[in-house]
């Protein structure tokens, strides 16, 4: 359980505001039909230059930040087109989480419903984790998902999730695995208006069977 109730680890401290989905997750690296190759597209042209060799100025290719799994952002992270290929690039990243002061509201369903942490704090506790992230020597947070609350050198505060989403993390469900838990419920209304319109069931079938 404690998997799924608590995350530790190295943070980083992104400053940019405005972080957009497209430089999360650049779009020559949308071209396949699954979730594979997106963790080297993340951030990818923050963390290479035009000639593709790492930029060694960039955080997260610093080797105090190697295997950070945290990320401290700016303001409205996420923002622009709806890809959800920018949360599963962070996730093979390896990021676990990340908190910022605000979030573009189609990311953060997107996710949440993977399970990929947004914690939404004011800005100056997002400054002072950032300070610390800056420290390799306190740069470390830990959040307890069951109480949701954050601790790090400097920090200690509180967030709040919506019910569905504390549930889905505490008991490890995505989305499709959070509809599956009411699948007694659908199964008994589906049950219940086939018998109030039985002449719907099937329909499709019927009819190019009849053809």
């Amino acid at each position: 359980m404690t998997e799924h109730t608590r995350i530790k680890g190295r943070s980083a401290a992104l400053r940019i505001e405005n972080l957009d989905t497209d430089q999360i997750m650049p779009k020559q690296f949308l071209r396949g039909i699954d979730k594979s190759g997106l963790k080297e597209g993340l951030l990818y042209d923050l963390r290479f230059d035009a000639q593709g060799q790492a930029r060694s100025d960039f955080v997260l290719n610093q080797p105090s930040y190697i295997g950070a799994s945290i990320l401290i952002g700016g303001s409205n992270f996420g923002c622009g087109s709806s890809r959800e290929h920018a949360v599963w690039g962070l996730q093979q990243f390896g990021i676990r989480a990340v908190i910022a002061s605000s979030f573009a509201e189609i990311f953060y369903s997107n996710a949440m419903n993977n399970r990929l942490l947004l914690v939404t704090l004011p800005p100056e506790k997002i400054a002072q984790l950032m300070d610390d992230a800056d420290a390799p020597s306190r740069n470390t947070v830990e959040i307890d998902i069951k109480e949701q609350s954050l601790t790090s050198y400097s920090v200690q505060a509180n967030f709040e999730l919506m019910p569905r989403h504390l549930k889905m993390f505490l008991e490890g469900l995505d989305s499709i695995g959070l509809s599956l838990t009411y699948q007694n419920d659908i199964s008994k209304f589906a049950d219940q208006h086939w018998a109030r319109q039985p002449w719907l069931r099937e329909v499709a079938a019927i009819t190019h069977q009849r053809l």
